[in-house]
């Protein structure tokens, strides 16, 4: 049961680099257009530094790429918990539904960005893990 629960953070380790690359298939190029590049970039200069200078359309790939170096780390340790305590069936289910949860909603900010749909989906997605925290906690404290 630990590597079918381990399963789904490893896809979603493998989405984030998706979604990097993603990120940099359509920013670099942008950057390139407006006269810049890596090349040009001022020393230090960050992502945070092309907001308002790219399309927003292109810069989505880059806000999505941050969310997924945020909530997901709590998922990831959540999983490790309770991988190392002892999964149960439900655990799996809902560890992959956060994850085709997360891929929806990266797919929807990157393209679409509507905010009720993608609150939606990170409001299901939560959700889904704060089930899965509300376990590792059991199996935690209470033991299974």
């Amino acid at each position: 049961m630990q590597a079918q629960l381990l399963a789904p953070a490893t896809v979603l380790v493998l989405w984030t680099f998706v979604m990097l690359f993603w990120m940099a298939g359509t920013r670099l190029p942008a950057m390139k257009q407006m006269g810049g590049g890596l090349g040009k970039a001022k020393p230090g200069g960050r992502g945070q530094d092309l907001e308002g200078k790219l399309p927003d359309s292109i810069n989505w790939k880059s806000h999505n790429h941050t969310h997924l170096m945020e909530q997901p780390t709590l998922f990831y340790a959540t999983v490790a918990i309770i991988a190392i305590l002892g999964p149960v069936e439900h655990d799996v289910w809902f560890a992959w539904a956060y994850v085709v949860l997360r891929i929806a909603h990266s797919i929807w900010q990157a393209t679409v960005n509507r905010v009720p749909i993608r609150f939606a989906l990170f409001l299901l997605s939560s959700i889904c893990l704060l089930v899965l925290a509300l376990h590792a906690a059991k199996l935690a404290f209470i033991g299974s």
